[in-house]
């Protein structure tokens, strides 16, 4: 095996502190401050080379892991440079609080105006500034864009209070109504830090209520339900950007998106909804290359993580997600549209009580393709579909017959988004009642799904593999029932 296989696993299981995150989701994560480099992965699995030995027989234990590798030697190897967020620069004047402009942070008193007023003066600066939201206090805040177009400075935005959404639709305003809504917005900002720790309240109940969504899965009709939920904090267009130890809550949609941005480290981020909010997504990944999500813990209605079309180099570590439907690639291809994600690992995480665990998702009749994808180290708990494949997806939005998407998508059964090379290694744990352990949906479009390759999975008390058009490759995989003919 290589060497810098094995220093990759190592310093990934050194830095990877699971005893936090794992033992339960009432801890906290620490607070340590960011770290100056980024962790990302020295190689890509290759099908038909042999697997890291550090992945060997031996079962894995998450709430072991940090202890017993803590010995080991840490190396670190950046794909490209983060700037320091944490004292890098000595020469950063006094912090610009919004409360200088007229911030109140008081009962639903509007602020807008105030950070409006704040931002403009970092971004106006010359060198390094920090830009300050001050403890101990809830700031409400209506729809903002943080545009970094004209900036002169390295913004540092410090939110040590809470910044907080109106809670009534009716105080925002979209201005077209066939596009994504946004609440908070950093758009073109470069050499960004968004930091806590503090809190980004979305505010979203009465947009639950009133969900299309939510109603077509609890069969329930709602009278003039909506799909115009804005995502809770949306970076756009940002480079060598850094979002560390935030928590954010009850995102009227998505919690937080990361749209067209490169060179992006996101960590100890603690996202917490209720299981029952619709289509919010914890931490959404879309038309960006070169991201690393670490050691945060999520729970949210909807995926952990979802990455979407145009998606490269994401290197997903120490998660530990539930409730929620888990860490999921897709959906891809909606409509007959052509989407592209490669180089993905999802590496050391738990997920807990989820409704799926691990999982790409196409629509049939789209093109493009799902390659290079890493699931290693991952323990499921009591989870309903720890491993799938779906190249058949259709959302609740969509009616489904006899599992079809009715009506059918564009060019079904001609053209399909390809799934490729796809490694699920050292896969433990506990399938939920009535579950399914693994479950391989393929499209039937010769050569849709290839290269499924299986070593090391243990998932126990739950049911059997479920596949069409797909003959994975198996090494030292044991179900509680049959698996799938390869």
């Amino acid at each position: 095996m290589a060497p810098q296989r094995q220093l990759f696993s190592f310093c990934i299981f050194s830095v990877l502190s699971f005893s936090t995150i794992t033992s339960g989701y009432g801890g906290t994560l620490p607070d340590n401050k960011p770290s100056t480099q980024r962790f990302a992965p020295t190689y890509s699995y290759k099908l038909g080379k042999s697997v890291p030995q550090e992945a060997g027989p031996e079962r894995f234990s998450l709430q072991t892991l940090g202890s017993t590798l803590q010995s080991k030697r840490m190396v670190t190897n950046p794909f490209h440079p983060i700037h320091n967020v944490s004292g890098a620069r000595p020469s950063t004047p006094a912090p610009i609080s919004v409360d200088k402009f007229g911030a109140k942070g008081i009962d639903h008193t509007d602020d807008t105006e105030a950070f409006q007023k704040a931002w403009l003066e970092a971004c106006s600066s010359n060198g390094a500034v920090v830009l300050l939201v001050p403890p101990h206090r809830s700031y409400f805040v209506k729809q903002f864009t943080f545009s970094g177009a004209q900036c002169k400075s390295h913004i540092t935005m410090q939110i040590q209070g809470t910044i907080m959404a109106f809670e009534d639709p009716k105080t925002y305003h979209f201005p077209n109504k066939s596009k994504q809504q946004y609440w908070l917005t950093f758009e073109r900002v470069q050499n960004l830090v968004v930091e806590g720790p503090g809190t980004i309240n979305g505010n979203g109940e009465k947009w639950w209520q009133s969900s299309c969504k939510q109603n077509n899965i609890t069969r329930t009709l709602v009278p003039n339900c909506n799909n115009d939920a804005p995502t809770a904090v949306t970076f756009k267009k940002c480079n060598n950007l850094t979002v560390h130890n935030l928590n954010f809550e009850k995102a009227q949609q998505k919690h937080v998106s990361f749209e067209n941005c490169t060179d992006v480290k996101a960590s100890r981020l603690r996202i917490n909804t209720s299981e029952a909010s619709p289509n919010t997504d914890g931490i959404h990944v879309t038309e960006t290359k070169n991201i690393d999500i670490s050691m945060s813990r999520i729970s949210t209605g909807d995926d952990c993580i979802s990455i979407m079309g145009g998606s490269q180099n994401v290197y997903v570590a120490n998660i530990a997600c539930g409730p929620g439907h888990g860490i999921s690639i897709g959906s891809l291809g909606r409509g007959g549209s052509e989407d592209h994600v490669s180089d993905v690992t999802v590496f050391g995480s738990r997920l807990t009580g989820t409704m799926y665990g691990v999982r790409i998702k196409t629509w049939p009749g789209g093109s493009g393709y799902a390659t290079n994808i890493t699931f290693q180290m991952i323990q499921m708990d009591n989870v309903t579909n720890p491993i799938i494949i779906d190249q058949n997806y259709c959302d609740t939005a969509t009616k489904v017959i006899n599992g079809e998407c009715k009506p059918p998508p564009l060019q079904k059964n001609i053209t399909a988004v390809k799934v490729h090379n796809v490694m699920y290694q050292s896969i433990n744990g506990t399938v939920s009642k009535d579950g399914q352990a693994i479950v391989f949906n393929c499209s039937s479009v010769p050569g849709a799904c290839e290269k499924i390759v299986l070593d090391d999975v243990i998932l126990e008390k739950g049911g059997a593999a479920v596949c069409s058009n797909v003959k994975p490759t198996y090494s030292r995989v044991d179900l509680p029932l049959n698996r799938c003919p390869n």
